[in-house]
């Protein structure tokens, strides 16, 4: 194939562009500004098309130059997506959006185990309700709760998950059934998929009482529950650690009819998985979670 310009007088060009400033683009790619001017003109020249309106307060890009510099962008970063996917040397950055509570509650607690067991990985985790676009390329993976929304993806699930009422020891004392917890102070999370009239219905108990304090996200229910305030509904698999130290226990598990269900999902691009710090880290998930690291396309 070939070239109208350089690939060296491309790099030029998309820095100056981009920073509108044959100055500031001299000193990331270490040229002089005459350089980088020189280097414009001859691609110019090599286009037959004016890209830079230049005047004494600086430089600015013409519709040509604009509609170049779209296309050189969007180049730029799928080169750069190419080596990074191919080279050994390259970072093994891995970047995760998470929603809140399962970020808060499991994932959180075990990245330094994670990170001891990859040397040299990175992570840089946000969480948020609203799930990854992935249309900007700043997510390799979203961890989503309830059944992913967008097709055309991979979808790993995982581990089933149990719903059921949540509180401290000295609570679970009085409660020996589904009725007990009428006259309870219910706590309950508003974005969650499962509620207390479900487990209610579930359990045959027609008059649902109504929860007494709510919040928008798990995490913030079990720590009310936690810290004695009520009895939470809420999934083990997120109360995993508070189960584990004894400031919570399930005092109806084995007693009434509790829900399970699939809370979660690893979901990411369908190519993806060829980037070797997400195959690590689905890998090293589904251990975890004792799931199939097989994903499904959605």
């Amino acid at each position: 194939m070939h070239f109208l310009a350089p690939l060296s007088a491309v790099r030029v060009f998309e820095a100056a562009a981009r920073r509108r400033s044959f100055k500031a683009a001299a000193g990331e790619i270490h040229l002089t500004p005459s350089a980088v001017s020189h280097a414009v003109r001859k691609m110019e020249q090599a286009l037959g098309v004016v890209l830079f309106e230049r005047n004494g307060q600086g430089v600015a890009l013409t519709p040509a130059g604009e509609a170049l510099l779209d296309h050189v962008s969007r180049a730029f970063t799928e080169l750069n997506r190419g080596l990074e996917l191919v080279s050994t040397r390259a970072p093994q950055l891995l970047r995760l959006h998470c929603a809140p509570s399962f970020a808060a509650q499991w994932l959180t607690p075990r990245l330094a185990r994670f990170l001891a067991e990859h040397p040299g990985f990175e992570v840089r985790l946000a969480a948020g309700a609203e799930y990854a676009r992935f249309t900007d390329d700043e997510f390799d993976a979203d961890i989503v709760y309830g059944r992913p929304r967008v097709e055309g993806f991979a979808a790993m699930p995982l581990k089933v998950e149990t719903v059921t009422p949540l509180c401290t020891p000295e609570l679970a004392a009085g409660i020996r059934q589904a009725s007990d917890l009428e006259g309870r102070v219910l706590i309950q999370s508003d974005n969650k998929l499962v509620r207390w009239p479900h487990w209610f219905e579930r359990n045959g108990i027609r008059s649902v009482p109504q929860a007494a304090i709510r919040f928008d996200r798990s995490f913030l229910a079990i720590a009310a529950a936690a810290d004695g305030l009520g009895v939470a509904l809420e999934s083990t698999l997120l109360a995993e650690r508070e189960l584990a130290n004894g400031r919570l226990v399930a005092p109806l598990a084995s007693r009434a009819e509790n829900v399970t269900y699939v809370g979660h999902h690893l979901v990411f691009p369908n190519d993806g998985h060829r980037r070797a710090p997400l195959r690590v880290f689905a890998g090293w998930l589904a251990r975890e979670l004792a799931v199939d690291p097989c994903p499904i396309l959605i």
